[in-house]
């Protein structure tokens, strides 16, 4: 399982319908079990961000459709990160001159 950080910026959309912002957030959370994604934690945050997601996914096409998917619901636009636990990090820059 790869870790992934999502950033999130809701759209006019989103902002319209902020009262439904934690009721989405759990069909976000089922759909992403369906997809076999771990949703570790979703925060609403303030600042540049609405919300911000750690997720566990099977790999990288499997973190993108869960995007796009997200995003054709018109309520968010999504930034994802790819994320390296220190033990990752161990085996990149092992690697290294």
């Amino acid at each position: 399982m790869s870790t992934y950080v999502v950033l999130i910026r809701l759209t006019d959309q989103g902002i319209r319908n902020v009262k439904e912002t934690t009721k989405r957030a759990e069909r976000f959370q089922e759909m992403a079990e369906k997809s076999g994604v771990k949703v570790r934690e979703i925060l609403w945050t303030m600042g540049r961000y609405d919300l911000v997601l750690v997720i566990d996914a099977l790999n990288d096409e499997t973190m993108s459709r869960l995007a796009l998917g997200l995003g054709m619901l018109g309520n968010a636009k999504t930034e994802t990160l790819k994320a390296f636990s220190a033990q990752e990090m161990d085996q990149i820059i092992m690697g290294l001159p």
